[in-house]
């Protein structure tokens, strides 16, 4: 199938009409991503292929790179601050060049590049459908320079358009199931801190938020490892108020409690 493109409308449809389909059952973000990473790469003939991510704090991550020479030039453009991949993925277009040796705009980065056997990129924006979301790039890389037809291009918008919309429903309900997890977890060191020490849902609460905030850890965890452990982390250790709240026993050398 490698090179199969360009292809008939119809073919075209009705190819991208199997790969949606096949998108939207995949059973993870992962999965969704390999299957267009394979589709494109395969569709344009590309010899490396990825997606770079947007994560929390603007940090790029790649995912499902085809080789460790994929993850070698993200990490470059990460560094230096520019590429194709890099922009694309910040400034939400797509980013070609048919000649990376022959190529001003990324001073730092393309010559890198071509001493690691890398001719010509793509970078594919992946946005959401209002256009105002940017999830990241979809990242190609060929070994010999390249010229790109529009109809590739236009090919490659089409293609991101949809990843964008399968990534963001996929990613969607991951998060959702992380937060009905967190939240079940939660609810559970609740109940062994009002069972053990008499208090209320909210001051169980308070006692498990206090925690989280003094010692750094997410109140997803430490609920988490307070269910498992039936005790708090031994960097601190809680002990009865007069008002029937929990806090950190302050002095020096005190044990956790056991819950």
């Amino acid at each position: 199938m490698k090179g199969s493109y360009p292809m008939s409308d119809s073919t075209l449809a009705r190819e991208l009409a199997l790969l949606v389909e096949r998108l939207h059952q995949a059973p993870d973000s992962g999965q969704t991503a390999a299957e267009v990473v394979d589709y494109a790469r395969q569709q344009l003939g590309a010899d490396h292929a990825g997606i770079t991510l947007i994560k929390g704090g603007g940090q790029l991550q790649t995912v499902v790179p085809t080789d460790p020479i994929v993850e070698e030039l993200d990490r470059l453009q990460n560094q230096l601050g520019e590429g194709p991949c890099h922009d694309s993925a910040y400034e939400g277009e797509t980013f070609v060049s048919q000649d990376l040796a022959a190529d001003s705009r990324w001073p730092l980065w393309a010559p890198r590049a071509v001493s690691l056997g890398i001719g010509s990129a793509l970078g594919a924006a992946l946005v959401d459908k209002t256009g105002e979301r940017r999830l990241g790039s979809l990242n190609l890389f060929w070994q010999q320079p390249r010229v790109f037809s529009s109809d590739e291009l236009a090919f490659a918008h089409l293609l991101t358009r949809h990843a964008a919309l399968a990534l963001v429903a996929s990613l969607t309900v991951e998060g959702l199931n992380l937060a009905l997890d967190g939240r079940k977890r939660i609810g559970q060191a609740q109940g062994i801190l009002m069972e053990r020490h008499g208090l209320d849902e909210d001051q169980a609460f308070a006692v498990l938020k206090r925690y989280s905030q003094d010692h750094n850890i997410k109140l997803r965890e430490l609920a988490e490892q307070l269910v498992q452990d039936r005790q708090l982390p031994r960097n601190g250790s809680v002990s009865r108020r007069h008002n029937g709240s929990i806090d950190r026993d302050e002095s020096a050398g005190a044990e956790p409690v056991a819950l």
